[in-house]
Formats: C-alpha cells, sequence, structure tokens
C-alpha cells in the first residue's frame, strides 16, 4: 500500500516538473527561449525563398516574392489552441505594419482543405499557406528543433533570422522587434 503511494506521488512529481517546464520554456511568452540577444547567423532563409505553396484559394504561392520585406513567418494547425488563438493579434500586427514593407505569413501544417476550410470560418487578412509536413520540415530548418506549434520567425529585408518565438507569441515583442529592424540605419 504504502509503496504504490509512493509510486503514484513520484509519478505525480515527475508530471508537474514536466508541466511547468513545458509552460516554462515553450508556452510562457517571456520564455528564456524567446532571448532577443540570440544570435540566428546559422539559420539560412535559402529552403524558404525557394518553396512553392498553395494558398487557401489553391493557388501556388512562391515564397520569393516576399524577399526585401519584413517577415513574421508564423507555422501553426488548425488543432493548435495557442496557434488559432494568436490568429487575431498576428492579423491585426498585419494590418498595422503592412504599410511598412512588413508581411505576416501563415504557413499551416496541415492539408490544404483543412486550411482552406479553417479561413472560411475564421478567416485573416494575411496570406494562409498550406505546407503540410513540409510546414514542419522549414520550421525546422528555421531553428524549431522540437517541432512544436505554434512557431514564429522574423526575417529582416535582408532574407536574415532576427528573432524566433516558440508556443504563443507576445505581440509587445514581436511589435519592439519589428519596430527595430523598420529604423534607419545610423549614418
Amino acid at each position: 500500500m504504502l509503496k504504490k503511494l509512493l509510486t503514484s506521488l513520484g509519478y505525480l512529481a515527475i508530471m508537474a516538473t514536466l508541466g511547468f517546464a513545458i509552460y516554462y520554456y515553450i508556452l510562457n511568452p517571456n520564455s528564456p527561449l524567446k532571448n532577443d540577444n540570440t544570435d540566428y547567423s546559422g539559420l539560412s532563409t535559402e529552403a524558404l525563398f525557394n518553396t512553392k505553396l498553395p494558398n487557401e484559394n489553391g493557388v501556388i504561392q512562391n515564397l520569393s516574392q516576399y524577399k526585401g520585406k519584413v517577415i513574421v513567418l508564423n507555422f501553426w494547425a488548425t488543432w493548435c489552441p495557442p496557434c488559432r488563438e494568436e490568429m487575431p493579434e498576428l492579423d491585426a500586427l498585419y494590418k498595422k505594419y503592412q504599410s511598412q514593407n512588413v508581411v505576416v505569413i501563415g504557413i499551416a501544417a496541415e492539408e490544404l482543405a483543412t486550411m482552406r476550410q479553417y479561413a472560411i470560418n475564421s478567416p485573416v487578412s494575411y496570406p494562409l499557406l498550406a505546407g503540410d509536413m513540409e510546414a514542419i520540415g522549414l520550421a525546422s530548418l528555421l531553428g524549431n528543433a522540437q517541432g512544436a506549434l505554434p512557431y514564429t520567425v522574423i526575417i529582416n529585408k535582408d532574407g536574415l533570422v532576427k528573432s524566433v518565438y516558440l508556443g504563443r507569441i507576445s505581440v509587445p515583442k514581436l511589435e519592439k522587434t519589428i519596430d527595430k529592424l523598420l529604423k534607419p540605419l545610423p549614418r
């Protein structure tokens, strides 16, 4: 009886620790994994800009069309609650910055039909692309070793990764990063 109780308590302690770790390192908007001072120069956007994916209407989009813009690239899925929750915030961010050469792109780890149905029921003004399994591969090449969603990558006008966010976005941090990228360089 005592052995069963201790075993149950041990499992409970492990689950609580794991839950805290997931929250602290992945879901928390202020997670240490979301450090603004990280160097992302080892991440290449070449594969991203060579990718062609269908939008919600099935029209193939070449991602190279976004070169020269500040890109907020959000990997998401319809089955992911934090992904769905942050979409209205990303939509507002897109509307705020689109006139300043900033684009938000949502790449769904979904088949086209699933993403299309979701977009009909929950429309956003920024481009949505269906990446299915290719989305997970692209996210991995852009630093998402965990394969978790949502995953957001900020790319500057020169095509360099400047910041990544694993888990739910923090709009103030995104805006701070975007504002910094839009500032003219000192002469």
